[in-house]
């Protein structure tokens, strides 16, 4: 499998926006898409998860203000972030699973993900 490679970070104040973006291949193939992050010092953490055509659950400290979706011709995976916060950042990965119990929040946080994008959301 592909490394995937994630895009789209970079620096904003609080309420602020940022798309992320994260090519990887077999998009529409995939059982399990996801997000997850790591913040310094911090345990990863899973953000979002999609099951192939199914509906994405998120982490309760995202929910209402993150949306996950995905673009099966192209193998692009998004992450649109709506007023973001201090506690969001981090550094962001993305990755796909074949497996569909890889699709738990805990699960994802555990997957390889790419080299990460890093998100830094300032007070």
């Amino acid at each position: 499998q592909v490394q995937p490679v994630e895009s789209g970070g970079g620096s904003v104040q609080a309420g602020g926006s940022l798309r992320l973006s994260c090519a990887a291949t077999l998009v529409d193939y995939r059982l399990c898409l996801g997000w997850f992050r790591q913040a310094p010092g911090k345990e990863r953490e899973g953000v979002a998860t999609m099951v192939r055509h199914g509906p994405v659950t998120y982490a309760d400290s995202v929910k209402g203000r993150f949306t996950m979706s995905k673009d099966n011709t192209n193998d692009i995976l998004y992450l649109q972030m709506n007023n973001l916060k201090a506690d969001d950042t981090a550094m962001y990965y993305c990755d796909t699973s074949p497996l569909a119990e890889d699709c738990t929040l805990s699960r994802v946080a555990r997957l390889s993900g790419g080299q990460g994008i890093q998100v830094t959301v300032s007070a």
